[in-house]
């Protein structure tokens, strides 16, 4: 990408220490039941344990046999039976009755539950309501930072978005809170912490606590690290709900990236196979892609592959010296980069035809109307088609929310109608998935007046913010105003360029939405960095809902390189627009970016948790 990057931005901590450490608790927790044992994984686990552990190292621990955790009876040999779970009553009382099968069959064998991150009150009263909670062990993994490139550290925790903002659940609260008591621990302390949303705010208070009764003292020591920001999904839904339309972004939207890599199909590597690769920054190809928009790519590609030929035709007119010189040291660099680069451009070719046949730029068109407040009935008539001819059930609720969202809420007659022709066309079992969207507020009926505002200030005479709790959670999601048109224009979301946006020379943050949008969350950050304050963006928080803090962590001095490192965290998920978007921002600026979000998101992902029903995509 052709911008002015900064040089002095500092350089990044060795994240891989993380997965060392949580490979060696594992090993620790196995080894703790001598003997040879069948491991039994819950099946969202297995994706984050083989970047940590794989097959090989569990059998070098007396692992005999792997199994994934399924809804089936077992028929394992083994007198011993260690499950990787996460604390999920189903899966418990799925190993109960494996239990109470093999009391019932007289059959003796130990018994250990390894729950990752942690154990929940509710799993222990299971297994006492089963009756089996002295016959089997329990164990805590403490696995909760899985880092996924050099800059990017994801929790692994999918449901956190669900569980918090539609359910109230604050299960997850403590979790992440010692997440960044671990990351100030081994890599800080920081220096300050921004944040806003509810959630942040508790994170942030519970984190704090955690700190004092750790270490006091550590508030003396110089900060190794520089700001932390915490920020809530609900806080920024536009930017999600967007196209994606950056490498990366697009790759996780078509072919889903999983705990960083990504399984490529027949149509991709042009073979009848598919073909698993992990996507960071060691894939030189794509660490050179990545961010780029993908009308860029085809040429960047195309260029590459000359470029490879050209060093391949270096051989013509070698000595059988130089011959062997090149065979040891650049051959087999330039097999690989060969491999990767053919598939990139086959995905890029897969991605092609399929946005092709979505007739994408209609769809980007009518995305940039609804950002942009423009031609919302052509936008409603867009929709509405979109849904008669039954395109796709998310597709359909994505455009649905982004113009709830950016209009404020849909007015009754639209709403009715619009939610009328949904359940028509995709079923009526999508009632209580459009009741969900309601209550976290991605799509909304206008109400007239602030009825909900009045009724939610004489709730808050009625009971503290503590003792609200979840009551309080819900009714606020229901209360909650996107004024999306008011921040908008109070940040300069929309770029006013004259002529065409230049996408291979991008001047800010839009680039990652064809110049059409700033992302909100990304604008927030830089804005706050900016001031090193809130002071001054008093209405922005205004429109925000409020929940807004800036503390100091340290009372040393930080040194000018570690004010440039910032830890953006994402509480309910993170997409790869906005990690490209904080890396532009961060290389313009002299920063540098560590991300940590509770999993990768995107809409298709954000929508689904909303769900009830399986939406056939």
């Amino acid at each position: 990408m052709a911008f002015l990057d900064r040089r002095d931005a500092p350089d990044l901590p060795d994240f891989s220490f993380l997965k060392r450490l949580a490979r060696d608790q594992l090993i620790y927790l196995l080894e703790q039941l001598p003997g040879k044992k069948d491991l039994f994984i819950e099946p969202d686990l297995m994706s984050p344990l083989d970047r940590i552990a794989n097959v090989s190292i569990l059998k070098q621990h007396e692992v005999d046999k792997l199994y994934k955790l399924e809804n089936k009876p077992v028929y394992s040999s083994s007198d011993q039976l260690c499950f990787l779970i996460r604390p999920r009553i189903k899966h418990v009382r799925y190993i109960a009755g494996i239990v109470n099968a093999d009391k019932a069959a007289k059959r003796t064998r130990k018994y250990k539950i390894i729950f990752s991150p942690q154990k929940l009150y509710t799993c222990d009263m299971v297994l006492e309501e089963e009756g089996i909670f002295g016959d089997v062990i329990c164990d805590e993994w403490y696995f909760y930072l899985l880092p996924l490139d050099d800059d990017i550290i994801s929790m692994e925790l999918p449901e956190f978005y669900r569980d918090y903002f539609l359910e109230g659940d604050q299960r997850w609260i403590s979790t992440v809170a010692k997440a960044l008591h671990v990351l100030n621990s081994l890599f800080g302390p920081f220096a300050k912490a921004y944040g806003i949303g509810r959630c942040s705010k508790m994170v942030h208070e519970m984190w704090k606590e955690l700190e004092d009764e750790n270490e006091g003292g550590r508030k003396e020591r110089k900060p190794a690290a520089g700001h932390i920001f915490l920020f809530d999904r609900d806080v920024d839904y536009v930017t999600p709900l967007c196209s994606q339309v950056v490498y990366e972004g697009l790759v996780d939207d078509i072919f889903r990236i999983k705990c960083g890599s990504v399984e490529f199909g027949p149509e991709v590597t042009s073979s009848d196979k598919s073909i698993k690769v992990l996507l960071n920054s060691q894939d030189k190809v794509f660490n050179e892609i990545r961010n780029e928009h993908f009308s860029n790519v085809f040429g960047f590609l195309s260029q590459k592959a000359r470029n490879l030929q050209m060093q391949y035709d270096k051989r013509r007119g070698m000595d059988i010296k130089q011959m062997k010189t090149f065979v040891s040291q650049e051959l087999k660099g330039l097999k690989q980069e060969h491999r990767l680069l053919s598939l990139h451009i086959g995905a890029c070719e897969s991605i092609m035809k399929k946005k092709t046949k979505q007739d994408f730029q209609e769809l980007l068109k009518t995305e940039h109307s609804l950002l942009e407040g423009f031609d919302i009935r052509e936008s409603i008539s867009f929709i509405e088609e979109h849904i008669n001819r039954q395109v796709s059930p998310v597709e359909s609720l994505r455009l649905l929310c982004l113009l709830s969202i950016t209009e404020n809420g849909l007015i009754s007659k639209d709403y009715r109608s619009l939610k009328t022709q949904y359940l028509q066309s995709y079923g009526p079992e999508h009632l209580l998935t459009l009741s969900n969207l309601k209550r976290v507020g991605l799509l909304t009926e206008q109400v007239p007046g602030e009825t909900l505002t009045v009724v939610e200030s004489k709730m808050s005479k009625l009971v503290t913010d503590k003792a609200a709790g979840k009551l309080s959670d819900a009714f606020s999601s229901l209360a909650r105003k996107s004024n999306f048109r008011g921040l908008s224009k109070k940040l300069n979301l929309i770029p006013h360029v004259d002529g065409e946006y230049d996408l291979k020379i991008p001047r800010d943050m839009a680039y990652i939405f064809s110049g059409a949008y700033i992302p909100l969350s990304c604008k927030i950050i830089e804005q706050v960095l900016d001031r090193k304050t809130w002071i001054g963006l008093e209405e922005v928080v205004r429109l925000l809902n409020g929940n807004e803090f800036s503390d100091a962590l340290s009372e040393g001095s930080p040194t000018s390189d570690s004010q440039r490192l910032i830890l953006a965290v994402f509480l309910g998920g993170c997409t790869f627009s906005e990690i490209s978007a904080l890396r532009f921002f961060g290389k313009s600026k002299g920063y540098r970016f560590i991300f940590l979000t509770t999993a990768i998101t995107n809409s298709a992902r954000l929508l689904e948790a909303m769900v009830e029903t399986s939406l056939n995509v």
